[in-house]
């Protein structure tokens, strides 16, 4: 820690003395790469940039004449890529991870149930334990957990687990009675309790019936918010992300990105789609296209929900699940209700992004776009988060409305080990089909939707090539024709994520009168093997022309 601050500390006199926040800054010897608004990649070696965080030039060696008062930085040859932007991910949930119980990867309910007492006996008392992460598909036995597995080890305080996706949750008994749920409790439209052969409820909540218990969960107040987008904030530049699309989030969070950019706390940018077309949109007002001083925080979209998630069983299909033969998802509203929440945000000037996952919740949510839209494009650009399942004939309507596909990569090579067990090998056919909608015209924005999977965009890159996991199963990729190129990737994380929040003017490429957001990182992403890519790591990150991570620090941190 000592190390740390004296390096930290020697680092701003460097820049006090050297005048670097009142002059041009040009950084050489590198090999970078920048997409195009084509999808072509342009190489480049030098990069310059000026004091108020814009770039000027992208070229060779014949730039650098024309600032010849800029500071250098030797890029050692090291290789230079656009900052990285998440174009769906929640981040003050994984702020909160850090703070509160992570139960992400057990591989068991007894390990997860050992993680629950240990971190009970870490944080005694009777307040609420709350976390998520738990996956009974990644279990021996892939089977719901119950309330009994928790009260065995916490039986006095109430226990709440968010699955991994974010669509169940695991209760203890305390829980189910405070949240009033008992045998005779009617499901909600929208959601599940799930209940044993004798007809008692287990303990786990699937989609909208998750709000009964969440409505007794103490909410969040600003410093709790501020502490949990620090944290996540710190994580995530030090992954080589630069801006994320905030899926889903309310006035509290709003409010405290708006005092955080004002204090300039905001070290990413947050493109925010607000949470629902009630209260929260009401309160926003109209779209905020660029708040504070640095053009960190955007509020310009509306978040809405159509179904629930595959694992879960709750995505909506147009035919019941191949496993289930009872069962066809959970829609979350009537086409009805659907189109007007869209109608009234797009009136309001609000982009609409709607979660779906089911092939029956893709087509609401094009149904909806279609009405809204007059069954052409529209300047708002709406968006279907996640796109996961698709009918095939539903794939050219993206590219016919103008629809973004805003699709996260390791969501196929998490779910491939059920995907095909739950929809068959007909409807898998239009199931994270990439490619598909690529050559139909479409524009995918990629993303992690984190914390239902891990942060690092390079995990993300390496299965948008390979369609494998990351131990390389299956050997030539799962449906392996839907991958993308090196290319298409780069492109999907950069200047197609710009574009799906309207920031393709400032944001994606590293042209001139663009923010110099970019990162550095430690091998060439165009030229190592593909098992490499997901070992790549990030040196440094600039956002806006400021150093906001720095490895070699991190490092001396450890001395």
């Amino acid at each position: 820690m000592k190390t740390r601050l004296i390096t930290r500390v020697c680092a701003l006199l460097f820049i006090a003395c050297c005048g670097f926040a009142a002059a041009d800054t040009a950084v050489h010897s590198v090999h970078g790469y920048t997409s195009t608004a084509s999808g072509d990649v342009r190489e480049f070696s030098v990069l310059v940039f000026g004091d108020d965080g814009r770039i000027l030039a992208a070229g060779g060696d014949e730039v650098l004449p024309a600032y010849p008062g800029a500071r250098m930085i030797d890029g050692a040859g090291r290789f230079v890529l656009p900052g990285l932007i998440d174009s769906h991910a929640h981040v003050s949930s994984q702020g909160f991870l850090q703070v509160r119980l992570d139960v992400t990867g057990v591989a068991s309910v007894e390990e997860a149930v050992a993680r629950i007492a240990a971190y009970d006996k870490a944080h005694p008392g009777s307040g609420w334990i709350t976390g998520r992460g738990w996956n009974q598909v990644l279990w021996p036995v892939k089977e719901f957990p119950t309330a009994a597995h928790i009260d065995a080890v916490v039986a006095d305080r109430p226990v709440w687990l968010n699955r991994i996706d974010g669509h169940a949750g695991w209760a203890n008994s305390k829980a189910l009675e405070l949240a009033g749920i008992d045998d005779d409790t009617a499901d909600p439209v929208g959601g599940k309790i799930h209940r044993d052969d004798n007809g008692r409820a287990t303990g786990v909540l699937v989609d909208t019936a998750m709000d009964l218990v969440e409505a007794k969960v103490p909410s969040p107040d600003k410093d709790d918010y501020r502490e949990a987008f620090q944290a996540a904030f710190a994580q995530l530049t030090s992954l080589g992300l630069t801006s994320v699309h905030d899926a889903g989030i309310g006035i509290g969070e709003i409010e405290t990105l708006m005092s955080m950019a004002d204090n300039d706390e905001m070290t990413m940018r947050i493109y925010a789609m607000i949470a629902g077309a009630g209260e929260n949109v009401d309160a926003v007002g109209k779209p905020i296209p660029s708040y504070g001083s640095k053009d960190r925080l955007a509020v310009m979209s509306v978040k809405l929900v159509a179904d629930g998630a595959l694992g879960s069983r709750g995505a909506a299909m147009v035919e019941p699940y191949s496993d289930d033969a009872e069962n066809r998802g959970l829609p979350f509203w009537t086409q009805q209700q659907l189109d007007d929440m869209v109608q009234k945000a797009n009136g309001m000037g609000f982009q609409v992004g709607i979660h779906a996952i089911g092939d029956y919740g893709n087509q609401q949510a094009l149904d909806a776009f279609s009405k809204a839209q007059g069954g052409k494009p529209s300047a708002l650009r709406n968006r279907i988060e996640h796109a996961q399942i698709i009918r095939l004939e539903d794939i050219p309507r993206f590219a016919q409305l103008g629809v973004i596909a805003a699709m996260q990569a390791t969501h196929a090579t998490s779910d491939m080990n059920m995907a095909e067990d739950r929809i068959g090998p007909e409807r898998i056919k239009g199931a994270y089909a990439w490619r598909k909608l690529l050559d139909s015209g479409a524009v995918i924005a990629n993303g992690s939707d984190f914390p239902v999977e891990l942060p690092d965009p390079m995990h993300g890159l390496y299965a948008s090539v390979t369609r494998m996991s990351r131990a390389g199963l299956p050997q030539g990729g799962w449906y392996a024709s839907e991958a993308l190129s090196r290319a298409e990737t780069l492109h999907s994380w950069t200047y197609a994520a710009a574009y799906a929040a309207h920031q393709e003017d400032r944001l994606g490429t590293l042209e001139p009168g663009k923010w110099a957001d970019f990162i550095v990182i430690d091998r060439d992403f165009f030229r190592i093997p593909e098992a490499e890519i997901d070992d790549i790591r990030v040196l440094q990150t600039w956002v806006g022309g400021e150093l906001v991570y720095d490895r070699s620090e991190e490092a001396s941190g450890d001395d």
